[in-house]
C-alpha cells in the first residue's frame, strides 16, 4: 500500500548521454537525497561536456505511456519536468498532470549551457500558458523568466516583476534564480502568494556548473516528495547543489558536471 510522503519522483526529461544534466542527474540528485525516481524519457540528447551534437525526440504517445505506467503502478509524490522540447510535449505533459493532480516542480528548460536550444522557439507560449498554470513550483532562470513574460530580466528586482507575472499566470510558486544577473553574490528569490524568501551566496568561480539547473529542481522534488515544507525544501537543495559545486570532479574539457554524491562521502573529501 502506498501513501503520501514517500519520496517518489517522477521526472520527465530529456537523457544526457554525458550524465551531467536531464533524467542522469534528476536520478542522482533524487536517489542521494533519499528519494525514489522514475523516469519518462522526452529525448535522447548527445552531448558531453562541451555540448549537445545531437538529439532524438521521443514520440508523444511513448512519452505518454511511460508516464501513465508510471503513475498507474508505482505512483509518484511528485512529478519534475525538464526538458520538453517541442509545444506539442508540452502540452501532452500539461494534460496528464491535470489529470493526475499530482503537484509539479516545472524547470522551463530552454537552452543547454553550451548554448544549444532545448526547446522550440513556438513552444514558449505553450508553456506559459498550458505548464506554468500547472506548477506547484517553477523554477526559471533570468533568461527563462524573460522567455516566458516577455519582460526584461537584467537585476533582482526585475526576478521579482517576472515572479508577480509568472504568479497572475496560475503558478503556486516561483524560485527565481539569479545567477544570470551580474554580481559577486548570486541571489534567488522564492515567491510565492505570500510572500519573499531570499536565498543568497557568493558566486562560485567554476566552469563546472553543467545540470546545475536540473540538479536543484529534483533536489527541491526530492524534498517535497518527503513532505517538507516548500521553503525548507528550496533550502536545503541550495546548500546541496552548492557543494555540488564546490566538489565538482573536473571532468570534461567544457561545462563540467556537479559532484552529486558529495553527500556520500561528505563534504571536502572529492573524487577517488
Amino acid at each position: 500500500m502506498t501513501r503520501p510522503g514517500q519520496g517518489r519522483v517522477l521526472v520527465v526529461a530529456g537523457s544526457d548521454s554525458g550524465g551531467g544534466a536531464g533524467i542522469q542527474a534528476d536520478i542522482k540528485t533524487i536517489t542521494v537525497l533519499g528519494g525514489y525516481a522514475a523516469t519518462a524519457v522526452t529525448a535522447v540528447t548527445v552531448q558531453n561536456t562541451l555540448g549537445v551534437s545531437g538529439a532524438l525526440p521521443v514520440p508523444l504517445d511513448l512519452i505518454e505511456a511511460q508516464m501513465r505506467a508510471v503513475l498507474d503502478d508505482i505512483g509518484a509524490d511528485v512529478i519534475k519536468t525538464g526538458m520538453l522540447g517541442d509545444a506539442a510535449t508540452v502540452a501532452r505533459v500539461a494534460d496528464l498532470l491535470q489529470i493526475y493532480g499530482i503537484p509539479a516542480v516545472i524547470d522551463p528548460v530552454m537552452v543547454a549551457k553550451g548554448g544549444h536550444a532545448l526547446l522550440a522557439g513556438s513552444a514558449v507560449a505553450a508553456m506559459a500558458e498550458r505548464l506554468v498554470p500547472r506548477a506547484a513550483l517553477l523554477t526559471p532562470n533570468a533568461p527563462e523568466a524573460a522567455a516566458l513574460t516577455g519582460l526584461a530580466v537584467e537585476t533582482t528586482d526585475d526576478l521579482r516583476r517576472a515572479a508577480d507575472t509568472l504568479l497572475a499566470l496560475g503558478a503556486g510558486a516561483v524560485l527565481m534564480k539569479g545567477g544570470h544577473i551580474p554580481g559577486d553574490r548570486v541571489v534567488d528569490l522564492l515567491i510565492t502568494p505570500a510572500g519573499e524568501t531570499r536565498f543568497e551566496g557568493a558566486r562560485i568561480e567554476t566552469r563546472h556548473t553543467h545540470g546545475t539547473g536540473c540538479t536543484l529542481a529534483s533536489a527541491i522534488a526530492a524534498g517535497l516528495a518527503r513532505d517538507r515544507p516548500l521553503i525548507e525544501a528550496v533550502a536545503a537543495a541550495h546548500g546541496y547543489v552548492a557543494q555540488a559545486i564546490r566538489q565538482a570532479p573536473g571532468f570534461g574539457a567544457g561545462h563540467g558536471p556537479l559532484d552529486h554524491g558529495w553527500p556520500l562521502r561528505g563534504p571536502g573529501h572529492g573524487h577517488g
